[in-house]
């Protein structure tokens, strides 16, 4: 048996004997975030606790550290004869969702992802001791130069820069920026319908596909327009969506070429096509077969013949943490690998060594 008790090391104390507990974290879901209720029939218990709201804190499942950040609230209360506690908190990456971006100039250029998310968390943190954030690329992109928006949080920034760069980016267990492709790491066991799945659903949906996507990037030079150097237009098509729908998009970024639109494109189609297919699913173990916390970007196998879905191998997007007088209980979203990654493994094959880099 594995353990699943959840502390919280926060105002020189260990919290634990949590009565109501919600922990969260997914790769599209920044910051990581927690919620946890302690009741008790006498107050004292309660009033010995030290935590303050934004209190340093680190949550643990077990051994196993989940989310490192800071308490957003402390919430007392009491009904009838029982007194009660509530706290929230989120990962120290939420000061990046939060606060504005600071740049010297607000002019960005000759940089990539990685050294840009860097100088914005730079100034986070305790005593301004700074966000890490670090990556498993390799060959990220150079940013092409951009003028920051006034009042723009650094994360809007980040974000924007990381979709350019076909990039995930999502917080680790230590409170850091996490730069990544999709996961390719298979979780130890599957879910299984008549095994460990509680409950599940699928929703398979037409709206959010188009059978043609053309990506403009226009040009920045006036004069380019009466010649060759004028805008600039890529398709891509999806073969799955059964009647003519097309969608136009403008490329964020200015200059590169093709080599800017085909990933953009190809981007939005792969995303789109994945994302006709959720798939939810409810399970009895916070823990795969071999002990390890259900991890965002984590492949997983999925038997749901009831729902169709014989089998498939489908990324894990986000996961919470849940637990109350039904026990324990982790609630997962899973979609198609595509859904994630700009690699257009269902449209044109020929340019799938943009995403694997």
């Amino acid at each position: 048996m594995f353990d699943n008790d959840v502390s919280i090391i926060a105002g020189g104390q260990v919290l634990s004997g949590w009565t109501d507990v919600r922990v969260t974290r997914g790769v599209e879901r920044l910051p990581s975030d927690f919620s946890v209720t302690m009741t008790d029939a006498t107050p004292g218990t309660l009033q010995a606790m030290q935590v303050q709201k934004g209190d340093p804190f680190q949550l643990l499942i077990g051994s196993d550290l989940v989310i490192t950040g800071y308490v957003d609230k402390v919430v007392p209360g009491f009904s009838g004869s029982s007194h009660w506690i509530r706290v929230i908190g989120r990962s120290k990456c939420s000061d990046l969702v939060d606060c504005a971006a600071e740049w010297p100039g607000g002019q960005i250029s000759g940089s990539n992802a990685l050294v840009i998310a860097q100088k914005l968390a730079s100034v986070y943190g305790v005593n301004q001791e700074g966000i890490p954030v670090s990556t498993s690329i390799t060959n990220l992109p150079q940013i092409p130069q951009f003028n920051l928006l006034y009042g723009e949080s650094a994360f809007e920034i980040i974000e924007r820069i990381c979709r350019y760069s076909a990039a995930l980016v999502y917080d680790l267990p230590d409170g850091s920026l996490y730069l990544s492709r999709v996961g390719t790491t298979q979780a130890a066991s599957g879910l299984v319908e008549g095994q460990n799945v509680e409950s599940a659903w699928v929703e398979n949906s037409a709206d959010g596909i188009y059978s043609e996507y053309d990506a403009l990037l226009q040009s920045m030079d006036d004069l380019g327009d009466l010649g060759s150097g004028g805008n600039l237009q890529y398709t891509a098509y999806d073969p799955n969506c059964r009647r003519h729908r097309k969608m136009v998009l403008i490329a964020e970024a200015a200059g590169g070429g093709l080599e800017i639109l085909r990933p953009r494109t190809l981007w939005e189609a792969a995303r789109r096509s994945g994302r006709s297919q959720v798939v939810r699913v409810q399970v009895d173990s916070w823990r795969d077969g071999a002990g390890a916390l259900w991890a965002p970007n984590t492949l997983v196998d999925v038997e749901l013949p009831t729902l169709k879905l014989d089998s498939a191998s489908l990324l894990l997007g986000e996961v919470s943490f849940s637990m109350n007088d039904r026990g324990h209980v982790a609630d997962l979203l899973l979609m198609d690998p595509a859904a994630f990654t700009p690699q257009p493994v269902l449209l044109q094959p020929i340019f799938a060594e943009f995403a694997h880099g």
